[in-house]
C-alpha cells in the first residue's frame, strides 16, 4: 500500500474486518468479566482520621489567628511523608508483630491524603480481609499519635475516628463495571490495528480498481471465480449433452 489511505478508505477497511473486530471485542471483554468475577479476589477499604492541631498551650491561652491555621495546613504535606517512614512504620511492625508485615510492606499498603485543605488527615488501608486492613490502619493511627510529638512541637493530635474491626462493608474492588469499559476500549482499539495490519500486508489484487490504482493500467479482461462444484457440474452437463446427441437417431445411419 503505497499511497496513503484517505478518510473513506479507512471506513472500508473496518467494514471489511468488522466481522473480525466484533468477535475480538466480545472476546477479550467477556474474558475480562470472567476473570474479574470468578478469579479476582474482593478488595476491602478501611481508613481512619487524624487531626494535628496547635499545642494545648496555644489552644489554652486562645492563640489562634489565620496564619497559625494556614501554617497547621502546609505541615499535613510533611506530616503524610512522615506517617509513611520507618520513624513511623518501624514502630508499627516493633508495636504490632500480630500484623506480621514489615515497614516496607506497611508503606505499600498505606495511603494518606488531606481532607479538602484542612487539618484532618485520613488514612486508608485496602486488603482482601477487612479486618486485616481495620488493624494495620488503626495501629498506624495509634503510634503515629504517639511518636509525632517526638518528630515535631506537637502536642495536640487526636484520632477522629478508627476503623471498626467487626464491620461488614461492601468491597471497594474489583471495579467490574471500570474493568469492562477499560477491555472494550483496549480490545477495540488492538481490533482496529489488527485489521489495518492485515490490510497492509495484503498485497493482492482483486478488483478492476487496484489494477488501474497500482499498476496504472486499464483492465482488458477479466477472468471470473467459477466454484469447483459449478464447473464440474457444467463439465458433466456437456458431457452428457454429447452422449445424447452421438445416441440420438439423427447420428443411426442404415446400411443397404
Amino acid at each position: 500500500m503505497s499511497e496513503e489511505l484517505d478518510l473513506k478508505e479507512y471506513l472500508l477497511i473496518v467494514r471489511k474486518r468488522l466481522l473480525l473486530i466484533i468477535i475480538f471485542v466480545l472476546v477479550c471483554t467477556a474474558a475480562t468479566g470472567i476473570y474479574t468475577k470468578l478469579f479476582k479476589d474482593p478488595i476491602y477499604d478501611a481508613s481512619t482520621k487524624i487531626v494535628v492541631n496547635q499545642t494545648s498551650q496555644q489552644l489554652s491561652v486562645g492563640q489562634l489567628d489565620l496564619n497559625q491555621i494556614n501554617s497547621n495546613i502546609k505541615m499535613i504535606d510533611t506530616y503524610k511523608e512522615v506517617i509513611k517512614t520507618p520513624a513511623i512504620l518501624g514502630k508499627v511492625a516493633e508495636q504490632y508483630p500480630k500484623l506480621g508485615m514489615t515497614a516496607k510492606e506497611l508503606a505499600e499498603k498505606i495511603s494518606v491524603s488531606s481532607v479538602n485543605d484542612t487539618q484532618v488527615m485520613t488514612l486508608a488501608v485496602q486488603d482482601v480481609d477487612y479486618r486485616h486492613a481495620a488493624e494495620i490502619v488503626n495501629a498506624i493511627s495509634k503510634v503515629f499519635q504517639q511518636e509525632i510529638p517526638n518528630i515535631f512541637n506537637i502536642e495536640n493530635v487526636s484520632i477522629l475516628n478508627e476503623a471498626v474491626l467487626d464491620e461488614q462493608p461492601a468491597p471497594v474492588g474489583p471495579n467490574l463495571t471500570l474493568n469492562l469499559i477499560i477491555s472494550f476500549v483496549v480490545s477495540l482499539m488492538v481490533a482496529i490495528g489488527i485489521a489495518f495490519l492485515l490490510e497492509y500486508l495484503d498485497d493482492t489484487i482483486k478488483t478492476e480498481a487496484d489494477v488501474e490504482r497500482y499498476l496504472g493500467q486499464p483492465t482488458l479482461a477479466m477472468v471470473a471465480r467459477v466454484n469447483a462444484n459449478e464447473f464440474s457440474g457444467n463439465i458433466n452437463g456437456r458431457r452428457t449433452a454429447d452422449r445424447q446427441r452421438a445416441g440420438g437417431l439423427e447420428n443411426v445411419s442404415i446400411g443397404e
